[in-house]
């Protein structure tokens, strides 16, 4: 082995240390696979399904109505919720519709299902708050989600990400939220 045999493989190790090191910072920094547990978003979402979690988006723009997203709970809990009420806005339901500033919210992602009527003052707000959002399941009639004090409304900070991409099962890829 001469001189430049060395320093090709060394060149090499390098190059390969590199992309392993990219892989491993675009995974646990990036993207990540969640699980769906639960009914709440169904027919969207069903219990078992693995998506992709885009952990970098809301560190260059605004959180968006419509959109998928994934928060912490209870410490060592995560939901998975579509983001309905933005920040300045007054949100309630009503003979089963969404109403966001006096306007009809049109949702093609949800069945008509029947469900109470929900207030955002029984939550003790008027309007939402800076950095937090009103999040509901597709399943309206079978989720936990802002509606319950217990969840609320979701802080800015407490969003993990955004579910995009549907991976499993293999036959149900496809895009989402």
């Amino acid at each position: 082995m001469d001189w430049l045999d060395i320093k090709e493989f060394f060149k090499d190790a390098i190059k390969y240390i590199l992309v392993i090191v990219v892989v491993f910072v675009v995974i646990v920094y990036v993207f990540t696979l969640e699980q769906v547990v639960g009914p709440s978003m169904e027919n969207t979402l069903k219990s078992g399904d693995v998506v992709v979690l885009n952990k970098f988006i809301y560190g260059i723009r605004d959180v968006k109505r419509g959109e998928i997203i994934s928060f912490n709970y209870a410490d060592t809990k995560y939901l998975i919720k579509r983001v309905i009420g933005l920040p300045g806005e007054n949100v309630k339901i009503e003979n089963n519709k969404v109403i966001i500033d006096g306007k009809i919210l049109k949702e093609n992602y949800i069945d008509n299902i029947s469900v109470n009527n929900f207030y955002l003052s029984s939550l003790g707000y008027d309007k939402i708050p800076d950095d937090m959002y009103l999040v509901l399941g597709d399943n309206r009639s079978n989720s936990m989600d802002s509606r319950n004090p217990k969840v609320g409304l979701v802080k800015k900070k407490d969003i993990i990400g955004r579910v995009k991409l549907r991976v499993w099962p293999i036959k149900s890829i496809k895009i989402v939220g």
